[in-house]
């Protein structure tokens, strides 16, 4: 495993003109319909909107999960629509984080080995030890604690530790309060806000809970595809 890793320019996320469709019996329905977006590094954006509206296409598509019909996703100059799927996997192991919103960890895994299996997967060490990503979550007195023994909200910490470990460019968080009380949901959401800024991250979250959009840089509406200002 090396210790360092290359330098590189941090641009954000742009999408332009994107578009995803799927069959449905004789007719096409547009999960995202010509989408804009772009988040530059350190910059929150909330996405709201209906079920069905097409939030989590658009996560999907933003962090290479999935490939558009239509239209480019850049991060840090790299359009993930022109690479192979092998190199497609590589650059978003390197570049894009995630958090799901069940937390998405490993079961048998303790809160730091979580972290500690980025590390390996990846092959190299993180800027940041894990160590002090769990103290930044406030999860250090529970580093080796298991899943199971977490509650929701120190799941989410965890998770959101995690996806910071390789130093993504950009992060994609999928309802990260949906189980969460209300004291709790501002936690999370605070917390994803400081990491944002402090890290430089292109952070879009996808959320229903409007009580936690005032810790966001910017606040996008999806409706039928389609984004716009809330």
């Amino acid at each position: 495993m090396t210790t360092t890793t290359e330098p590189r320019t941090r641009t954000g996320l742009a999408l332009a003109d994107v578009t995803l469709t799927f069959g449905d019996g004789d007719r096409e329905v547009a999960a995202l319909d010509h989408v804009d977006l772009a988040v530059t590094p350190g910059e929150l954006v909330a996405v709201v909107g209906p079920s069905g509206a097409g939030k989590s296409s658009l996560l999907a598509v933003a962090g290479g999960l999935t490939r558009p019909t239509g239209g480019s996703v850049v991060v840090d100059g790299t359009d993930l629509t022109t690479l192979t799927t092998r190199a497609l996997a590589r650059f978003r192991r390197d570049h894009v984080g995630f958090v799901f919103q069940s937390g998405n960890l490993v079961p048998a895994l303790t809160a730091i080995d979580q972290l500690r299996l980025v590390e390996t997967i990846t092959g190299r060490r993180a800027a940041t030890p894990p160590e002090q990503l769990l103290a930044a979550v406030g999860m250090t007195e529970h580093a080796h604690r298991r899943p199971g023994r977490l509650s929701g909200g120190e799941r989410q910490r965890v998770g959101i530790a995690r996806a910071l470990v390789a130093s993504p460019s950009v992060l994609l968080v999928d309802e990260p309060t949906a189980a969460l009380d209300r004291r709790r949901s501002h936690e999370v959401v605070e917390l994803l806000a400081r990491q944002t800024h402090e890290h430089a991250v292109a952070t879009v979250m996808v959320t229903h809970d409007h009580d936690v959009l005032e810790h966001c840089d910017r606040v996008l509406e999806m409706v039928d595809g389609r984004l716009r200002p809330a």
